[in-house]
């Protein structure tokens, strides 16, 4: 072998030392990044998901210790989220969802290529997926699980909920439908006759915010801080799932759909707002949404309250009594009649569908493992209308 040989030979094996040293070197690094064979983030994600169960369980055991956790320490994380996802002017929630085909595939390839050597790889690849994913348990946990095992807003509010006759929701109509009638000559109605709303969304959430910091001043249990309503892009197409709001707990987002027609937008954003301070049930959020819009300063505001719970009540009058339902609804504005009748028309494209169907059974399942009674939980907000509105006479 002569020189230029062996010093081929011996660069070649410093080369294959110094590349044995790094890969020795990152695979020290990859285990300081280890125990038990998981990355350290998973077993902190874990643990975090044990401290949410925990505390999950003492508040669904004690109804005082609920209380204090959603007045204090949720309502602190609630509004953390809704500061941090308030930064973006869209949807986090909704672009998360539009994500997803590129996320999966994105997860698909990188396991394909660093989780695939055996089964045992597979596995880990599999417990870590676990881990981020307790993260969606732990954020409703801690954020917005209390909620739903408070004491209820009836007895917050001292009301005297007791089941409702005919005649007291006749009387309860009619107050609402002499509210809604002072504010219908402000209104301005597109071709259809639905009315407008005189402003945009982030206006709307100022204005909602504002009512909000009154509501709060009277009732401690509905928790202060600033937010923004968030309008979902694809609005249009969701509203085939019949879905008007939701609150995603784990962006800490009030999302309304802005495709309903106007007057229905200030309850909605109301109602999800409700639900980001801690307010869980359907019934109890639809009330104090119905609180803040008539706290408002804004007539459009107001008249949207009073409208969206007159739907609520006329619908359970209509039930109990048909010809004092025509009654109550002849003494009606005929713009809020006519609105009425616009809505209804709107959504005639989108009433029967199996979008709607699914929807609704996951909605009730949810809903039901929450404790309440399903879907059909929205409209028992007719029964605290009942008891503020004939308590205020």
């Amino acid at each position: 072998m002569n020189n230029n040989e062996k010093e081929i030979t011996l660069i070649e094996e410093m080369e294959n030392t110094a590349a044995q040293e790094a890969a020795d070197e990152e695979s020290a690094k990859a285990k300081k990044r280890e125990w038990l064979g998981l990355p350290i983030f998973s077993w902190v994600f874990f643990g975090i998901a044990v401290f949410a169960l925990i505390v999950m369980l003492t508040y669904i055991i004690s109804e005082d210790f609920a209380n204090f956790y959603n007045r204090y320490p949720a309502a602190f994380f609630r509004g953390v989220f809704a500061a941090v996802s308030g930064i973006l002017p869209c949807s986090a929630a909704e672009a998360m969802i539009i994500m997803i085909p590129l996320i999966v595939t994105a997860v698909i390839v990188y396991a394909n290529k660093h989780f695939t050597s055996s089964w045992h790889e597979v596995g880990k690849f599999i417990v870590i997926i676990m881990s981020v994913a307790s993260l969606f348990f732990s954020s409703f946990a801690l954020n917005f699980g209390a909620g739903y095992h408070t004491s209820s807003v009836d007895n917050l509010l001292e009301l005297d909920r007791e089941d409702v006759s005919a005649e007291q929701l006749r009387r309860t109509a009619e107050i609402l439908v002499e509210e809604i009638n002072k504010y219908t000559d402000s209104l301005t109605a597109n071709a259809e006759g639905s009315t407008v709303m005189p402003y945009g969304y982030e206006k709307l959430s100022r204005k909602l915010v504002e009512a909000y910091d009154k509501v709060c001043d009277e009732y401690s249990f509905v928790s202060r801080f600033p937010s923004r309503v968030k309008p979902v892009m694809l609005s249009e197409p969701w509203t085939y799932t019949h879905i008007a709001g939701v609150y995603t707990y784990f962006t800490g987002e009030a999302n309304i759909n802005v495709n309903f027609p106007d007057y229905t937008l200030p309850y909605t954003a109301a109602h999800e707002m409700a639900h980001q301070r801690g307010i869980a049930r359907e019934n109890e959020a639809n009330f104090v949404a119905f609180l803040v819009c008539i706290a408002s300063d804004d007539e459009y505001i107001r008249y949207s309250g009073y409208l969206n719970l007159y739907e609520y009540v006329s619908s359970a009058l209509y039930s109990a009594d048909k010809e004092a339902y025509a009654e109550v609804r002849s003494g009606l504005d005929p713009k809020a009649r006519v609105e009425m009748s616009a809505y209804s028309k709107f959504f005639d494209k989108y009433r029967e569908n199996i979008a709607a169907d699914v929807t609704e059974s996951v909605n009730n399942t949810y809903l039901t493992i929450q404790g309440t009674p399903g879907t059909k939980s929205y409209g028992m907000v007719v029964d605290l209308a009942v008891a503020y509105i004939l308590g205020e006479e």
